[in-house]
């Protein structure tokens, strides 16, 4: 049974410049079968944006999304995880700032994303949760 963050994280983050438009992101995490990417400003991690984000904070707020800024909507890193963190660590910091994602930080920069699935898979592979976190989409 895993304990720690490294063990469930999903590795290697996809990331994106704050500068990206929203059509581009959008594309990305299609094609990388992705529901989050975080935005990485040179070397520093400005927040995390979801496909939830895209939708509701660039799409529904009007305007051009092939010109409204990726770093416009992005949901501040506001919690962070280290690799080495348990488990507990992770559920407590999602369960205090209620978010399903956190970024994983090493020496300051990303190397993973938890999330409350990666999360629940692992501490109760038979709830609901996890079965739809194991689940593929449907293309």
């Amino acid at each position: 049974m895993a304990t720690k963050v490294r063990d469930i994280m999903t590795g290697s983050p996809t990331s994106v410049s704050p500068e990206l438009d929203l059509v581009t992101v959008a594309r990305a995490m299609r094609d990388e079968d992705i529901g989050a990417v975080l935005v990485i400003d040179g070397e520093d991690l400005q927040g995390l944006v979801t496909d939830r984000d895209l939708v509701v904070r660039g799409l529904a707020a009007g305007g051009d999304p092939a010109h409204a800024k990726i770093g416009g909507i992005a949901s501040r890193a506001t919690a962070t995880v280290g690799p080495d963190d348990s488990l507990d660590k992770a559920a407590q910091i999602m369960r205090e700032r209620s978010v399903r994602r956190l970024p994983v930080m090493e020496e300051g920069r990303p190397v993973g994303i938890v999330s409350i699935g990666d999360l629940a898979m692992e501490k109760d592979s038979e709830s609901a949760l996890a079965d739809i976190s194991a689940a593929r989409p449907n293309t």
